[in-house]
């Protein structure tokens, strides 16, 4: 559905009204296209003293062919190495770096900085600095959040400086024009990185996409197949003929089955007697009521659906042996699993559910050479939310640092880079696809 509300206010003369009056004019969001590079625009870095992820930001920069910015004139992106801050008194490095760059930072702009995880920093001094660039980079994500632009905190485990790669090309590109003000932890991989095609990172890899007939699912089935995944798109047998004509159109495959029902775990496993690559768990329903007025039916018939299922699918394909080595589960929980929900104590109960499982599987996968992460989608652009009343869809779409609604392929375009076979570091992560959403975490 079109926003017309940011055509309106962006448009010639109401334009002038408009921030004359103080009113969000949301900026038309830069998105990746196909050829494009990873950072349109010159990048400028630069670290605390100390710091010791400097050689691996150069590294990166220098793979994707970035351009270097000067002294002065605009910036696309600033990275900013703060590993090396171990003393609240040092945090104004932070200052230094940012005072005379935000306001050389272009439209739709990047913003990251890279820190240790607190528990890793060392001395209390050192973990109470770590932790005070979650604040810095929350408020900096808010403030820029006006011109489209993004920032993030990137903590980077001691010896996984290796790791950055696949996690700065996608905070640094337009595929995460929709994620902002959010902590990602980077860890020793559980596997090695193998060599890729950073245009088509999962040639020969098998992926398995639940809901795929429409909507999220959809997107996340395309992009994956645009990255060169062999796409099995799953959804219930009353979509099947939606999702065969989807995964044709991707040259996928698709598979029509309730996964609630009592052999589904099975079948699926069954279905890759060979091994599966990457398995998106994206099926989800609502089914809101207050808690007095929630028959157990109701809730036991959601929780199904959006977690125990899960649960089992999960079980049986690691049980067989089915997640190949270097494999990877994503999950799609909610901002209402973080920031709950009046009327939907079913929905949060069981998207809280989903992190939990994340945080729980994340040792036993790395012990298999594995992964598992989940993004938590905020106010996304479907056939759901355009059949909002229009108060609590334009609230949705306001109560963010971008000031309106992400896109199916913003969330896609996050698990994508959970799933490539390079993001061997990422795991235990929940990153929510919410514009910096100004509820919840």
């Amino acid at each position: 559905m079109s926003d017309r509300y940011s055509q309106l206010v962006n448009a010639p003369v109401v334009s002038t009204i408009a921030r004359q009056l103080g009113l969000p004019r949301p900026v038309e969001l830069e998105r990746q296209r196909p050829g494009a590079p990873v950072v349109a625009g010159p990048v400028l870095s630069d670290a605390a003293p100390g710091g010791r992820l400097g050689r691996a930001v150069s590294a990166v920069l220098d793979s994707i062919g970035a351009e270097r910015a000067g002294a002065e004139g605009p910036v696309k992106a600033l990275v900013f190495d703060a590993s090396g801050i171990a003393d609240s008194t040092e945090l104004v490095e932070l200052q230094r770096f940012f005072y005379p760059t935000a306001g050389r930072l272009q439209r739709c702009g990047r913003v990251v900085v890279l820190g240790a995880p607190p528990a890793e920093a060392g001395s209390p001094r050192a973990q109470t600095a770590q932790r005070a660039l979650e604040g810095f980079t929350r408020s900096l994500g808010k403030e820029i959040g006006g011109r489209g632009s993004t920032c993030q905190l990137v903590h980077v485990a001691p010896g996984a400086e290796d790791q950055l790669d696949s996690t700065l090309r996608f905070l640094l590109s337009p595929r995460s024009a929709y994620v902002s003000g959010q902590v990602v932890l980077v860890g020793s991989g559980v596997a090695p990185a193998p060599e890729i095609d950073w245009d088509r990172p999962l040639d020969g890899r098998t992926a398995l996409v639940t809901g795929a007939s429409r909507g999220i699912g959809a997107a996340i089935a395309t992009v994956l197949a645009r990255d060169g995944a062999e796409v099995v798109g799953l959804d219930v047998p009353q979509a099947s003929e939606e999702l065969s004509r989807a995964m044709a159109e991707l040259g996928g495959d698709s598979l029509a089955l309730d996964i609630t029902a009592e052999d589904a775990p099975e079948r699926i496993a069954e279905r890759f007697a060979d091994g599966v690559d990457v398995v998106v768990h994206n099926a989800g329903v609502t089914r809101d009521r207050t808690i007095a007025k929630m028959p157990e039916e109701r809730w036991a018939q959601l929780m199904e659906i959006n977690l125990s299922s899960e649960e089992r699918i999960d079980d049986a394909l690691l049980d067989a042996g089915r997640l190949r080595p270097n494999g990877r589960i994503v999950c799609v929980s909610s901002m209402s699993g973080i920031a709950g929900n009046s009327g939907q104590t079913n929905y949060a109960a069981s998207k809280a559910g989903v992190i939990g499982m994340v945080e729980a599987l994340a040792p036993e996968l790395a012990g298999r050479g594995a992964t598992i992460n989940a993004v938590a989608p905020g106010f996304i652009e479907t056939q759901m939310t355009a059949a909002m009343p229009i108060g609590p869809r334009e609230a949705g779409r306001r109560l963010s640092s971008l000031s309106q609604g992400g896109l199916p392929v913003d969330v896609a375009e996050t698990i994508a880079w959970f799933a490539s076979p390079a993001s061997t570091g990422v795991n235990g992560n929940v990153v929510r696809v919410c514009g910096q959403n100004l509820l919840g975490a």
